[in-house]
């Protein structure tokens, strides 16, 4: 469906959507061009202009007027920081955001399903590939740590505080209070907080994000596994709380520390395995942007974006 299409559904028939059956899950909406992603990261620009970056290489940039036609552009990085060769030769999850007067942009250096792991930050006063200024490692995970510094998310609550969510597989997702200043840990909390995992069978959960709705905080997660074309069981889900650090709890009362999570995309069609994604506010409305593999493409990983509905208090894709 188009865009336009999209904003036409009556809002009796979001509400009649069930999470959970293959019938309630969209088709992303329309776009085109350079559409070919992972772990996409989106933000609206003052002048109006999409700036998207996604996993691979010094992290790749694309870039729309319409959000709907996409054009390929530099890489991030022209050039890779040296400190990347300690943990990989390429970047994962990115995070774009503009928050203390610039764009930062979060992101991951690791190997597929190692946990030495290390979270990297860069600025940029642009946002546009070759701007970015990087300041290095945030934070990190070893061979021998529980969980697994990947995935990074920014989230500046109301109050003027940041925090950073990431982790993948081993024991779930985590939380670190961000100094503002610096952009990396605060020294005055070090604690590391437990939001979301899966302590029995399947350790399968990573790629939080988290946005504030209507008094309450909304973790997303990717659940199930990734990045094996029309094999792929990934699956976005969802959890809320009244504060920051948790406890998230799903629609039905489980929290996300016991295998919780509320789902609201999962395959269906042609669509395989829809995850790694980010929440943005638009001027229509908030997105999901997540990467797909299309199973009328032989599993090519492909961008898709729809907008939410929060008016049964929880997101509805549409």
């Amino acid at each position: 469906m188009k865009r336009t299409a999209l904003l036409a559904v009556p809002a009796a028939l979001l509400l009649a959507l069930v999470p959970g059956t293959a019938s309630a899950y969209p088709n992303p909406g329309t776009v085109t061009g350079s559409t070919v992603v992972h772990d996409p990261t989106m933000i609206r620009t003052s002048g109006g202009r999409y700036l998207l970056y996604a996993t691979g290489g010094g992290l790749g940039h694309r870039t729309s007027t319409d959000r709907i036609s996409f054009t390929a552009g530099a890489d991030a990085f022209g050039t890779k920081p040296s400190w990347w060769s300690s943990y990989a030769t390429e970047a994962w999850a990115p995070d774009i955001s503009y928050a203390g007067g610039k764009y930062l942009m979060y992101y991951a250096v690791s190997k597929f399903g190692e946990n030495t792991s290390a979270i990297g930050l860069a600025g940029s006063t642009t946002g546009l590939p070759g701007s970015w200024t990087d300041y290095g490692v945030v934070y990190t995970s070893t061979s021998g740590s529980d969980y697994n510094a990947i995935d990074p998310n920014l989230f500046v609550d109301d109050d003027g505080k940041w925090w950073l969510s990431f982790g993948s597989w081993w024991t779930g997702i985590k939380m670190i209070r961000i100094d503002p200043a610096t952009g990396k840990q605060y020294a005055g909390d070090t604690k590391r907080y437990s939001l979301a995992a899966r302590p029995t069978g399947s350790k399968a959960v990573e790629a939080p994000y988290i946005v504030k709705r209507n008094g309450y905080y909304y973790l997303f997660a990717s659940y199930d596994v990734c990045c094996q074309g029309t094999s792929s069981t990934y699956k976005v889900k969802v959890g809320r709380a009244t504060s920051v650090t948790g406890p998230y709890y799903d629609k039905n009362g489980v929290a996300m520390t016991n295998n919780g999570g509320t789902p609201v995309l999962e395959s269906h069609g042609n669509v395989i395995g829809p995850g790694g994604q980010s929440i943005m506010r638009d001027v229509d409305g908030d997105l999901i942007v997540y990467h797909y593999y299309d199973g009328n493409a032989a599993g090519t990983p492909k961008l898709g974006i729809n907008l939410l509905n929060w008016s049964s208090g929880w997101p509805v894709a549409y």
